[in-house]
């Protein structure tokens, strides 16, 4: 007589499918890995796919509204990639409560003494950046294959309303960029922080 917990009798009829869709999600993980490496052509590969979203959107006439809602996540994704984890005003404003309450000021920037490279650090990384960015068009070209996401709007209003808020926002960006003198990106951070130019021949 075989026990209630025999794991042939404890099988349930969605295990199955569980481990199916743990199947899959093992792939759909080993395959973003292989693709990791080669960041030209996975951002080739999403400005196409939000190519074919713009001419659908164009074509078709119609979900302006998913358009518009696919935009400002893309914009909020972006803002996120240009500022950095720790941002330069909270540590200020911590800084200056540590003084008021009595503690010693120090200087929030490396010293002639601790000059060391500090690389810039991204609130949303570039791998993550590029995967939402995907997953967003994926989902939004999706949309524009269903009726009930084909809200009539007035579109030029969407459309000037999105480009004002893009100026407003990237203006305040570069506004906090170049006061607390940061740069977003990698072009001439080694000559600038790096080794010293003899170093530099040698290698």
């Amino acid at each position: 007589m075989m026990s209630s917990s025999d794991p042939a009798t404890s099988e349930t009829p969605f295990q199955p499918v569980s481990a199916q869709y743990t199947k899959l999600q093992r792939q759909y993980q080993q395959l973003l890995d292989k693709i990791t490496p080669f960041v030209l052509y996975r951002w080739v590969g999403s400005a196409g796919l939000l190519s074919i979203f713009v001419l659908r959107i164009v074509f078709s006439q119609g979900w302006y509204i998913v358009c518009y809602a696919h935009a400002i996540y893309l914009l909020n994704l972006l803002l996120a990639f240009l500022q950095p984890k720790f941002d330069p005003s909270l540590q200020d404003d911590l800084l200056a409560d540590e003084i008021e309450g009595g503690g010693e000021e120090m200087s929030p920037l490396p010293s002639s003494r601790d000059d060391e490279f500090r690389p810039f650090v991204r609130r949303l990384p570039e791998w993550q950046f590029w995967l939402s960015s995907t997953r967003a068009t994926v989902v939004a070209l999706f949309c524009t294959f269903s009726e009930a996401f084909d809200v009539p709007v007035y579109w030029p209003i969407l459309v000037m309303y999105f480009f004002v808020l893009f100026v407003l926002t990237m203006r305040r960006q570069i506004q906090h960029m170049i006061k607390y003198k940061y740069i977003p990106f990698d072009l001439g951070r080694k000559a600038r922080y790096g080794a010293s130019t003899g170093s530099r021949r040698a290698l």
